[in-house]
């Protein structure tokens, strides 16, 4: 339990929780381009084999990224809901939406997950 006692604290852990959202759409984001690069080298390759095993790893590589900054989401998520219940009530301004954050958070891995689906399947 927190007892500073000031509304600054949950506001860091916002402002933390919204840094790790930005990483994370960053990392599907590049996971994204890596996973599309495939569509790249069929349109330019020369070497049907090469090619055909450089589209399969940008294929795994991007989609891996975008696992990645999913599990960090979520993570993230846990981690700021778990610092949120050690703050005391003085802590927390009156009707602020303490959630708001956690929100985003969720449905941006919703989003990440369902991408990665789609690029899976």
């Amino acid at each position: 339990m927190s007892d500073l006692n000031d509304p600054r604290v949950l506001l860091a852990a916002e402002r933390t929780l919204l840094a790790w959202n930005r990483t994370c759409l960053a990392l599907m984001g590049f996971g994204f381009v890596i996973e599309r690069f495939g569509l790249f080298l069929e349109a330019f390759g020369k070497s049907a084999t090469a090619d055909a095993a450089l589209q399969q790893a940008s294929h795994v590589i991007g989609i891996g990224f975008l696992l990645l900054g999913v599990v960090l989401a979520l993570l993230s998520t846990l981690q700021f809901r778990a610092l949120v219940k050690t703050l005391s009530p003085r802590e927390i301004p009156r009707g602020y939406w303490v959630q708001l954050s956690v929100f985003a958070n969720l449905i941006m891995a919703a989003l990440g997950l369902s991408v990665a689906v789609y690029l899976a399947l």
